[in-house]
């Protein structure tokens, strides 16, 4: 009787075992497959099976300490990060609304339509991470219909005066490691997460410089870096073109 116990709780151990197993199996396929959609998920997945954190260990400070407590950690990259940024020009007297709006012609003024505005916003990737202000993009993205028009006219306002709201202007910044020694604060990299509506106004910006470039064909035939549509593939086959043509 016993030993009949014991052969069905390990038939019922190992079939739990290859459940768990299916179950991993089809969770990596899937994220395999929808890597293009959801790289974040994809990273964090990867990165919980590592053994080793990149978390920022100890800090050498301006005497040659080791600081390890957080607030401190943070106060000394954040001095490090700030030094590589230039300083301010002299400040100037901001202009007006009339004044700016003098130095474009009225046909010629760039406009950001509510369905411009929502376009975009219909395209937020909701894989992405919240900014400061704690707005998911998943919100944003299904309340296109309803905040397009009021974003537009914020939009619409910033690029008029050259304001961007300071709630957008916020960031959350995490240091990177780079190479080197992890006590250096040299060696970190900041990379900052700042708020989802102030991505989407950079793409009415960026639409209109494009458009510009395009139009006055400031960049020629031969750039393929940073242009639309081409890459360093384009490059090599054109080079191999030229030199075996």
């Amino acid at each position: 009787m016993v030993i009949m116990l014991q052969r069905k709780f390990l038939r019922k151990i190992s079939g739990i075992v290859d459940a768990a197993r299916k179950t991993k199996a089809y969770l990596e396929l899937n994220l395999a497959r929808d890597v293009k959609d959801n790289k974040k998920g994809f990273f964090k997945y990867i990165s919980s099976k590592r053994k080793t954190r990149e978390n920022v260990d100890r800090l050498l400070n301006d005497v040659g300490a080791l600081v390890t407590e957080d607030t401190e950690k943070a106060e000394l990259l954040n001095a490090a990060f700030a030094s590589v940024f230039t300083a301010k020009a002299s400040p100037q007297e901001s202009q007006t609304l009339e004044v700016r709006e003098k130095v474009w012609r009225k046909e010629d003024f760039p406009l950001v339509e509510e369905d411009q505005a929502g376009n975009h916003l219909g395209k937020l990737d909701i894989h992405k991470s919240m900014g400061p202000d704690g707005i998911h993009p998943q919100v944003l993205r299904e309340l296109t219909d309803v905040i397009a028009k009021p974003l537009s006219i914020i939009f619409e306002r910033s690029w008029r005066t050259g304001k961007v709201p300071e709630d957008w202007k916020k960031d959350n910044v995490t240091p990177v490691f780079k190479k080197g020694k992890k006590e250096g604060t040299g060696n970190y990299r900041p990379v900052s997460l700042t708020s989802i509506p102030g991505k989407v106004m950079e793409q009415p910006i960026l639409d209109v410089i494009s458009k510009h470039v395009e139009e006055k064909k400031v960049i020629g035939s031969g750039q393929h870096e940073f242009t639309k549509g081409k890459s360093c593939l384009t490059n090599l086959i054109a080079f191999y073109d030229d030199m075996t043509g």
